[in-house]
C-alpha cells in the first residue's frame, strides 16, 4: 500500500484547523457527487528508428544468435510508465500494449524449433534458456530505484535485469506460447512457474488444480523443475498471470468556513482490468482503530489507464490531536492508503 505524508501542506492545514477550532461544528455533510473518470492516453506516439538488439546464446549443444528489432516508441513508452506500488508484477506481464511483439518473438522462438527438431519441453526450456543468456543487472545498479520491476521491452532493449524482470519476460513468453504460468515470490528472489508441459518432473508448487513446477530465470541451464539449493524448503507467494487492476491515490486538502475540510482526493488505475464499484473513504484518526467523522464517496469504477478526482467534505473534531486517513476500498478491501501528519486541531 501507498502511504503518502504530506509534510508541507499537512503543516499548513494544522495551523489553519487551530485557528477554526472555536467555530461551530455541524454535521451531516454530504460528497460532492462523483465526475466522470479520464481516459489516461498512451503515450506512443511514433518515434522514427529502431533498437536493433543482437543476442548470443548456448543450447542443446548449438550456439544461437538472433537479432531483434525493437520499435523505439514502443520501448519509450514503457520507460515512461510510472512503477505502480505493488509486489503484483503480473501487471507487467499482462499489459496488452506489447502483446503483437511478444507475439512476434514467439514465433520466432516456435519456427527455430521446429528447424531444430524439439520437442513439447526442449521448445520450453529453449524459451527458457534464451531468458537465462541476459545478463542479471541489480536495479541499483543501472536505476537510481532499489526496486524498479521492467517490462518486458524494456528488459529486452536493457539487455538484462534482476530476477524480477527475466521472470516477468519469461512469463510473458510462455504465456503468449499458450502455458498456464504463475509468479513465485521469495523473501529475496523471484520466479516462474508453468503447468501443462508433458513428461515434467521437479520441484513443483499445487495451485488451483494444477502442478506449477519451478522455472529459474537467472543464471544458465537451469530447466523446468530444477530449484537452486538456496531456496530448497523456503515458502513462495503465487501470483497469477491475470489482469488486475493496481489503484494508487494522491490528495490535497484545506479548511474552509464552519471547521470544514474540503479534500480532493485523484485516483488513478494503473493495472490491466477494470476496477468496479470503487469509493474513497476518508475520516480523522481517534486512536485504538476509531476515527471521528468518517466519510464516503459515492462509488465509481475505473478502467485501466484511467484516472479520477473526487471532492468531498469532512467535519473537523474539535481541539483533538488527530491525522486524516485516506482509503481507497475496491472490493471491500483497502486498496491504497495514506495518512496525514498528526496535527492539533
Amino acid at each position: 500500500m501507498n502511504s503518502i505524508i504530506r509534510t508541507l501542506s499537512i503543516s499548513a492545514l494544522g495551523l489553519m484547523l487551530m485557528s477554526c477550532a472555536a467555530c461551530s461544528l455541524f454535521s451531516g455533510s454530504e460528497p460532492i457527487p462523483t465526475p466522470e473518470p479520464v481516459q489516461i492516453v498512451p503515450d506512443i506516439t511514433p518515434s522514427q528508428g529502431t533498437i536493433t538488439m543482437q543476442y548470443e546464446w548456448r543450447y542443446e549443444g548449438r550456439d544461437w544468435e538472433w537479432t531483434l528489432p525493437i520499435p523505439q516508441s514502443l520501448y519509450d513508452y514503457y520507460e515512461s510508465r510510472p512503477r505502480a506500488s505493488t509486489e503484483d508484477y503480473s501487471i507487467y506481464v499482462t499489459h496488452p500494449e506489447d502483446d503483437s511483439y511478444i507475439e512476434t518473438l514467439v514465433g520466432k522462438i516456435d519456427e527455430a524449433a521446429a528447424d531444430a527438431g524439439f520437442d513439447q519441453t526442449e521448445t520450453v526450456n529453449f524459451a527458457v534458456s534464451f531468458v537465462q543468456s541476459l545478463p542479471y543487472t541489480a536495479d541499483s545498479v543501472t536505476t537510481s530505484y532499489d526496486e524498479y520491476p521492467r517490462y518486458p521491452i524494456e528488459t529486452l532493449v536493457d539487455n538484462g535485469g534482476d530476477c524480477e524482470d527475466t521472470s516477468i519476460l519469461m512469463a510473458a513468453l510462455l504465456t503468449e506460447m499458450g502455458y498456464s504460468v504463475i509468479l513465485l515470490s521469495f523473501t529475496k528472489h523471484m520466479a516462474a512457474g508453468v503447468a501443462g508441459v508433458e513428461g515434467t518432473s521437479g520441484t513443483y508448487w499445487d495451485h488451483d488444480g494444477g502442478k506449477y513446477y519451478y522455472l529459474e530465470s537467472t543464471g544458465e541451464r537451469w530447466e523446468i523443475g530444477e530449484l537452486p539449493a538456496e531456496y530448497t524448503g523456503e515458502s513462495a507467494y503465487i501470483y497469477d498471470i491475470k489482469p488486475t487492476p493496481i489503484l494508487t491515490h494522491d490528495w490535497e486538502a484545506s479548511t474552509s468556513w464552519f471547521n470544514k475540510l474540503d479534500m480532493t482526493v485523484t485516483v488513478e488505475n494503473l493495472g490491466t482490468a477494470t476496477a468496479y464499484d470503487v469509493y474513497i473513504y476518508a475520516a480523522f484518526d481517534a486512536g485504538g482503530d476509531m476515527v471521528w467523522n468518517p466519510e464516503e464517496s459515492q462509488s465509481f469504477d475505473l478502467a485501466p489507464d484511467q484516472s479520477i478526482t473526487i471532492s468531498m467534505q469532512l467535519n473537523v473534531p474539535k481541539s483533538e490531536y488527530t491525522r486524516i486517513i485516506v482509503q481507497i476500498v475496491d472490493d471491500g478491501y483497502s486498496a491504497d492508503k495514506s495518512y496525514s501528519e498528526w496535527f492539533d486541531t
